[in-house]
């Protein structure tokens, strides 16, 4: 593979139908401590991760105001504000953190709204590019949270809609509320459950952000004999299957190691064939 990796070479996607993005984004939620909790290790590292992926044509990046809580966020803005004018950055609220590890939901109105302000503080930001619901929260009911969301865009602090962890059938509860333009669910090659949901996007020019995209990949044949051909690592060639996919999905693999960000971006250079593509679906 040319060492010049770019994620341009992924092709472009358009959010909302009016953000162009490069198909290959960073998920910015490993930049933290363990149990994607507190300071990570080294602060200085998270950031030159950060300022990596934008030299390396990253114009799409996710996070979340739990992932730290806030730390996140707070790296996003420390390394990288002011801001490329190309760049769309994508947070989320609707969960929140009392601990490592655990992720509790909380789609109060209130809350959402707190959580909105806040991404906008710590991002330095005055509107949102793109503010997903992080997760249904089953104590209140989703016309509730998700209205609360289509306030905050009537009064300009988020432009585009998106939700996460979401079935159809809530999709399109949503829909009815306002128009939404992601979706972020965890898929990957082991993990098609949203499978339907894939297709629906690319059906409705819906982006599908594919969490967790790089998952349980040893031992499989398939996989490793197209990542010999390619010489190529198999985290290449699982996400190399999901820009195959569907030109609807936009992977948003996240590490908190350049190295690995290197390794993940050359995957955007990887052009599998039909065939490939249907035998790692198949044998996957």
């Amino acid at each position: 593979m040319s060492e010049q990796s770019s994620a341009q070479n992924a092709g472009t996607i358009d959010v909302g139908g009016d953000l162009t993005v490069n198909r290959l984004g960073f998920g910015a939620m490993r930049i933290t401590g363990e149990g994607i909790w507190g300071e990570p290790r080294d602060r200085e590292e998270a950031k030159r991760v950060l300022r990596r992926a934008i030299e390396l044509g990253v114009n799409f990046i996710d996070t979340a105001n739990s992932y730290g809580p806030d730390i996140s966020e707070e790296l996003i803005a420390e390394a990288l504000h002011p801001y490329p004018e190309d760049l769309v950055i994508a947070t989320k609220g609707g969960l929140v953190r009392p601990g490592p590890g655990v992720w509790n939901p909380d789609g109060r109105p209130e809350h959402l709204r707190e959580a909105l302000e806040g991404s906008l503080r710590k991002l330095r930001l005055e509107q949102i590019p793109l503010y997903q619901f992080h997760r249904p929260d089953p104590a209140v009911p989703l016309e509730e949270s998700i209205g609360a969301l289509v306030e905050l865009k009537a009064e300009g602090k988020i432009r585009h809609i998106g939700v996460s962890n979401f079935t159809e059938a809530q999709l399109r509860t949503a829909q009815a509320l306002t128009p939404v333009v992601s979706i972020q669910n965890r898929y990957n090659v082991d993990d098609r459950n949203s499978e339907s949901l894939v297709d629906l996007c690319e059906q409705e020019q819906i982006v599908f952000l594919p969490w967790a995209p790089i998952q349980n990949l040893d031992g499989n044949a398939t996989i490793e004999s197209v990542a010999k051909k390619y010489e190529a690592t198999t985290r290449q060639i699982v996400l190399a299957w999901l820009l195959a996919r569907s030109p609807s999905i936009l992977p948003i693999p996240g590490t908190g190691s350049v190295g690995h960000l290197e390794d993940n971006i050359a995957a955007a250079g990887i052009q599998l064939t039909p065939a490939e593509v249907a035998d790692i679906t198949r044998n996957s």
